[in-house]
């Protein structure tokens, strides 16, 4: 080895080509970032090593500690957040991945960014958002929109393309080239079902007893139990094939969980009660911003020149908190209190 701290990262490239599986996407082959970067000498990093880094450190990721995931603004400190949610992929594409020999960076940089485009009150705000605009709003494509513009005042983050597509393919048509792309989205998949169930059985939407025999049979009658049969059987029919799969009985008993929780979870007006209240916030600020572009932050100013009015707004109440989203709402449209001194 040479005395010089460049071959730290040229030994862990040479590592990954020593242990991980043919089929994995290896570091040194990326196919580089939007924008070209001189190689620093003092970097210890691969490159999906330093994307998992900043994605990290971006403001972005911060927001998404105080984002709805399911159940809006809830009471008690144990319902999952958008960041609860992303770190639960991440660990679990994170034993598939190992598991199957292949990229774990990319897996976890994958992971750490795939939900950075959400809007506040979840799906909620993906729907308002989506009539303001008179187009879809899909958070997988303003996650990507995220990394690649937003960030950094209007620089981005500058990732890699595999981390990139991997993004904006967790979910939608478009699914992730990489091997490590396909097992983040099946991840979010089996991270979503599982802890939305243990979140409705904490607000007493659920009972464990509901869940359907035939499901419970299959995957296991415990969040735990279930977790780990669609890991395992995952890591195992994956490793048969070549590809990321389940066997079809377990593929089976996943889509009608999923179809389960749609129908007793995420349409419940108990769970979802509160979403046409968040709607018509979201929609009454963005057309308050409409109307007073130069109410918008100062760092937004610059974008209204060449992302126009509607795309400029859009992208500031996307990136809103729901905390925000709320104060926001209540400083421009409800009066406040003032004291008169005698």
């Amino acid at each position: 080895m040479r005395g010089d701290i460049m071959t730290v990262k040229e030994e862990l490239e040479r590592l990954e080509h020593r242990r991980l599986n043919p089929l994995a996407a290896f570091a040194d082959r990326s196919r580089g970032r939007p924008r070209y970067e001189e190689p620093r000498q003092e970097d210890v990093r691969t490159c999906y090593q330093r994307d998992i880094d900043r994605i990290v450190h971006s403001k972005a990721f911060r927001r998404l500690m105080h984002k709805t995931q399911v159940f809006l603004q809830p009471e008690g400190d144990h319902y999952r957040t958008r960041m609860t949610h992303t770190l639960e992929v991440s660990r679990i594409a994170g034993t598939i991945t190992r598991a199957l020999g292949l990229n774990e960076d990319l897996s976890e940089a994958i992971a750490m960014g795939h939900d950075l485009g959400h809007t506040p009150f979840g799906h909620a705000g993906e729907a308002a958002l989506s009539q303001c605009m008179g187009k879809p709003f899909r958070h997988n494509e303003q996650s990507l929109r995220v990394v690649d513009v937003l960030e950094k005042d209007g620089q981005g983050l500058n990732l890699t393309y595999e981390v990139r597509m991997g993004i904006v393919g967790h979910t939608g048509e478009t699914w992730p080239e990489t091997l490590e792309g396909q097992i983040v989205r099946r991840s979010d998949q089996i991270a979503y079902v599982n802890h939305d169930i243990d979140d409705a059985i904490r607000a007493g939407i659920l009972t464990n007893e509901d869940l359907p025999r035939q499901i419970t049979d299959i995957l296991g009658d415990t969040h735990s139990s279930r977790i780990n049969t669609l890991v395992t059987d995952m890591i195992r029919t994956s490793r048969e094939a070549g590809a990321i799969c389940l066997t079809p009985q377990v593929e089976k008993a996943l889509k009608d969980l999923r179809s389960f929780m749609f129908e007793r979870v995420y349409r419940n007006p108990v769970a979802k009660g509160e979403e046409s209240k968040a709607k018509a916030m979201l929609a009454r600020l963005f057309e308050y911003y409409i109307a007073h572009p130069e109410a918008l932050p100062e760092d937004f100013q610059p974008q209204l020149s060449f992302d126009g009015m509607e795309r400029t707004v859009c992208d500031y109440i996307a990136g809103m908190t729901d905390n925000y989203a709320v104060d926001k709402y209540t400083e421009i449209f409800i009066p406040m209190g003032w004291n008169v001194r005698g």
